[in-house]
């Protein structure tokens, strides 16, 4: 194979995301692994690991990458700053026709830029290989307990990104004091896992959902909501899973029964727009709706949950739902309000350990497939665009392009 030259790249996004692909041991271990690879990391002052820690490695830090052949960053590259005809990887957000970056990938395809996403990198039976996921449920749980620790004037916790890792967040836990509250996660992947963890390390008890809904409890407790526990086929049938993936619009929301018991809802799954939604305002406005603060996870804006207006922000995550005037307002507000944390880079909050676990997973499942011949085709199937043109896999992009 020929020599290859890896850039790390300065992240250009803003807000700042001061995570990195590959962490400064992580890049030294690809030049150890694959003698034929360079790698370099292009300048920052805003990464979570200094320049210097990579100069500890013997990873030379430049001004300018144009002459690497593969670019790795985390979020998406700034239209400005895409050099033509190389291959990049990141988080591109644009394989649900996100409006917001149409310019992005018109620009890919314009300078010829092979775009592999990393959301799309999966093994053969279509399991993410790398992902945030993990942390964004930690993050995402820990949040959702301070805003309610916050709402009901309970507890004081530091922010998540006033800790300079997950160990030191967790030294945390024992500051939470909650009441008998019943707190919902939904979801059954890593970020739900995720969120578990943090729920688990607070000592918070998990009970199944039947007990959840008729039981009560003189201890906070929690519990897991799987797509059976809250979607029900229209047509009065039993809950088929491969069915509901494959005709989501067969099934409507079973979700009330949980709304009614639930005080803090953790929303963790992953939501087709072709699917139910979790709940309507209209059922919020319902008398028996309980819940009060929801840390949206996924924040799919106007999606599966109608309180998730706007994403918000790590140093202003919080903002209050008036669901009377379908309306945002200022946080903690109103009692009458739903208090909701959506903040959409939560990652980013603890980027030391999320950017060494996601390296990792770059390693070990992915650039053995990148640097040499992709017979299982794991960088195909994340290859967004190619040679000016949107891969086959993707052919239904082409009327977002082109902004029909």
């Amino acid at each position: 194979m020929n020599n290859l030259k890896v850039g790390i790249l300065k992240e250009g996004k803003i807000p700042v995301d001061r995570r990195v692909p590959l962490v400064p041991f992580q890049a030294r271990e690809i030049v150890n692994t694959f003698p034929n690879v360079k790698v370099v990391a292009q300048k920052s002052d805003i990464r979570c690991y200094k320049d210097d820690d990579y100069l500890n490695e013997k990873i030379e830090v430049v001004d300018n990458v144009d002459d690497c052949d593969i670019l790795m960053g985390v979020k998406e590259v700034p239209i400005k700053n895409l050099i033509e005809g190389k291959t990049y990887l990141f988080f591109s957000h644009t394989i649900k026709e996100q409006s917001y970056n149409r310019d992005l990938l018109r620009e890919i395809l314009s300078k010829k830029i092979r775009l592999i996403d990393y959301e799309l990198l999966t093994d053969s039976e279509g399991t993410r290989v790398v992902a945030f996921g993990r942390y964004a449920g930690l993050v995402g749980a820990y949040n959702g307990i301070l805003t309610y620790g916050k709402r009901y004037n309970l507890f004081n916790i530091r922010p998540a990104h006033k800790c300079f890792d997950l160990e030191d967040l967790k030294t945390e836990y024992e500051k939470v004091n909650l009441p008998a509250i019943k707190i919902a996660v939904t979801g059954g992947g890593r970020v739900s896992r995720g969120a578990m963890e943090v729920l688990d390390g607070m000592r918070i008890r998990k009970v199944t959902p039947a007990d959840y809904i008729n039981e009560l409890y003189d201890e906070p407790v929690y519990t897991q909501l799987n797509s059976r526990d809250y979607n029900k086929a229209k047509d009065g049938t039993e809950f088929n899973r491969g069915d509901f993936y494959e005709s989501p619009h067969l099934y409507e929301s079973d979700f009330a029964q949980f709304s009614e018991v639930t005080d803090l809802l953790i929303a963790g799954a992953y939501w087709d727009p072709a699917a139910p939604v979790l709940f309507k305002r209209e059922d919020i406005l319902e008398p028996n709706f309980k819940i009060k603060v929801i840390a949206d996870i996924t924040c799919d804006i106007e999606g599966s949950i109608p309180s998730t207006k706007k994403p918000s922000t790590i140093d202003d995550p919080i903002y209050d739902y008036n669901p009377s005037e379908d309306k945002i307002e200022a946080a903690l507000k109103d009692e009458s309000n739903i208090t909701v944390m959506a903040v959409d880079n939560l990652p980013c909050e603890l980027p030391r350990d999320a950017s060494v676990d996601f390296g990792k997973e770059l390693l070990n499942n992915v650039l053995p497939h990148l640097f040499n011949k992709d017979s299982e085709g794991v960088i195909e199937r994340a290859t967004i665009a190619k040679d000016g043109k949107l891969t086959d896999r993707f052919q239904y992009l082409q009327n977002y392009v082109d902004g029909k």
